[in-house]
């Protein structure tokens, strides 16, 4: 089982998760970060690190995410591993309790 990250995410990208991460399964885009499934160990460190609660495990995605477990795998392809914690972009914290951001995801 992996751990997906979802549209909460999207125009926030804390990256608390990616500290405790024990391999290195976090790849960074220009707005969004995901998780490698072929990588994931399914430990559960990440989960309590995200502050607007993005992640999930593969199991307990809701419906309205589950095109965010093939969008992780997709874009891991294409996006380098994050491994360490950066600063959030400034305006994270406006877009923090906004739903639906799939359109304003960065590729």
């Amino acid at each position: 089982m992996t751990y997906v990250v979802t549209d909460s995410c999207i125009k926030c990208k804390y990256t608390d998760c990616v500290e405790v991460c024990p391999v290195d399964c976090f790849h960074e885009g220009p707005n969004f970060l995901v998780i490698d499934p072929d990588e994931c160990i399914d430990c559960t460190l990440c989960i309590p690190e995200c502050p607007v609660d993005a992640i999930y495990a593969e199991d307990d995605l809701p419906e309205e995410f589950q095109h965010f477990l093939e969008l992780n795998a997709e874009l891991t392809k294409d996006w380098p591993v994050i491994t360490e914690m950066k600063p959030a972009p400034a305006d994270a914290a406006e877009w923090e309790k906004k739903t639906d951001k799939l359109q304003y995801l960065e590729r």
